[in-house]
This record gives structure tokens, sequence and C-alpha cells, in this order.
């Protein structure tokens, strides 16, 4: 039945007797699916808390196409963003993502850290200004800030921190394991509650160990422990060159470091465990099983 046909139906009420054969073929019946159970029950509630950076994790964090979707329809209510929801003031929550540091002249930026620990149950430092800073601490040869430059200090400085994801700026899978565990944390059942942990534990160790890197603990907790891979994501990262690759490994030039913590943040060993390691095709399998449509 064509178009026009059916605007004659639909106005007049009339069709021909072929027409409406026709239309008897096309109807089929509707068979309704059963709906399928999430792996975990309730949603929790996530927001993205922006202080001092450049809205590249934020990016990163959207670079999960579908997959931020599912987060969203299956698992988490995005109750706060500056750019995605309209909301002025920080609400609870179950997870806060803070990104960038803190611009400790401006008096706004302070109250809101401390709103976001007061009102978040865990609260993630996503990032490298997050985490250590970054190069909103740069300062030379490891002298203080000179008197004209802003000063900004990583979240760790004045709130408890539970959770780093660290990098400048971390992979989109990486945002969206640690939402995916942090849920799994919350709301999932044991088993799977053991393996969010074992996920999380190394992240939670590098919150711990506090707010400052450098190219020495580059050096002292990743190459020398023979877990350097020669990638050169800290060349990449170091903004002053104080890291350049040489036969494969890094070189740090501890005179032109200024402890930014870029290098150590970007560095997919500075977190690794080899606790993790034997459970990883279990936490790989859990992923895939959440994120599934």
């Amino acid at each position: 039945m064509g178009l026009l046909d059916k605007l004659k139906c639909l106005l007049f009420g009339k069709g021909s007797e072929k027409n409406q054969a026709a239309d008897t073929r096309e109807q089929k019946p509707i068979i309704k699916k059963p709906k399928e159970e999430k792996p975990v029950a309730d949603k929790i509630t996530v927001g993205h808390v922006h202080m001092s950076g450049c809205t590249g994790c934020l990016v990163s964090l959207a670079d999960n196409y579908e997959g931020l979707l599912t987060i969203l329809d299956k698992y988490a209510d995005l109750v706060y963003c500056l750019t995605l929801a309209d909301v002025r003031h920080i609400p609870k929550m179950d997870v806060a993502l803070v990104e960038g540091s803190v611009c400790i002249n401006d008096e706004c930026s302070v109250e809101e850290i401390l709103e976001t620990r007061e009102n978040a149950a865990i609260v993630v430092a996503l990032g490298g200004c997050a985490c250590y800073g970054n190069t909103t601490r740069f300062c030379r040869g490891g002298q203080q800030n000179q008197p004209g430059h802003e000063a900004f200090l990583p979240i760790g400085d004045l709130i408890k921190v539970d959770v780093y994801i660290p990098a400048c700026a971390p992979t989109p899978q990486q945002i969206r394991n640690v939402c995916l565990m942090a849920y799994l944390l919350l709301k999932g059942n044991k088993e799977q509650q053991a393996l969010a942990t074992a996920y999380l534990t190394p992240l939670m160790n590098l919150a711990a160990a506090g707010t400052e890197a450098c190219g020495c603990d580059l050096m002292t907790e990743v190459i020398n422990q023979g877990l350097c891979c020669g990638c050169g994501s800290c060349a990449a990262a170091c903004p002053v060159r104080a890291v350049t690759m040489q036969n494969g490994k890094p070189q740090v030039e501890r005179d032109l470091c200024i402890k930014c913590g870029s290098c150590y943040a970007q560095c997919p060993r500075s977190f690794f465990s080899f606790d993790v390691c034997g459970q990883y095709e279990s936490i790989i399998k859990l992923i895939g099983d959440v994120m599934t449509p």
C-alpha cells in the first residue's frame, strides 16, 4: 500500500479491497521479548566536578561514545556536570569525578572542592592535574612558584581522595572501567565486589601515596623495577622535555625536572599490580558482561 493510499484511508476511511488485503498481509504479530535482567541492581549517582584544567579528561570521558550511553542507561545517573547537566550546586552523589587542580586564590574553587568531599561517598581524582598538580604546579628547578603566578594544588592537598585515575588525559576505557567498578563495588554481589576491589586497589593505593610525583619516582618505582615497556608516554607527557627516550628507555634530566608529576601520571605501569594480573581475565569478562547492551 502506497503512501498516498494510506493517507486516503486515514482521511476518508476508504481503500480498495486489494489495499486492505495488502495491509492485512503487512501486519505481523508483535512478539514481546522477555526483559533482560541487569547483572546488578539499582543505579548509582555520579557527578563530574571541573576545577582548574583543560577539559581533556571530560573529552576522554565522552569518547566512550555508546559505552557512555550504556552506563548512563543502566548503571549511573549523571547528577552534576557543568557542560552536561543543568545543576548549579554540587548535590549528594555516590561518586564524584574531579578534574583539574584547585586554585587556592579562588575562594569559590576551594569551597566547591570541600563541598564535593562532603557530598560524595567516593571522590576520584581524574587526570594528572587532579592527582599531582601536573603543569599547573609549574615552577623552575624545584623552586616555589613565582609571586606573579596563581597557586594551584592537587585536590589531595585539600581533601581526602579515594581513587586516582592518573595520566593526562586518562584513556576512555580506564574512566569507563573505574565507573563500572565503583558501581559493582556499591551495588554488585559478593563475587563482583571482590573483582571490583581487586581492580580499584592499585588506584586506591596511588591515592593513599600522596600528591607528590616526579621523574625520580618514575626511575625508582617503574624503570628500576623492570616494569618499563618503553612506550614513551612519559617523554611525550613531560612539558619541559626533561624526559627523553634513549635506547628504548626513558632518561630523566633532574636539572630540568619541575616535579609536576606528568610523566609518572602518564606511565601505564605506575599503578601496576601483580595482585590484579591473576584476575585479569575474570575482570575483563565482568566488564564485557555488564557492558553488553
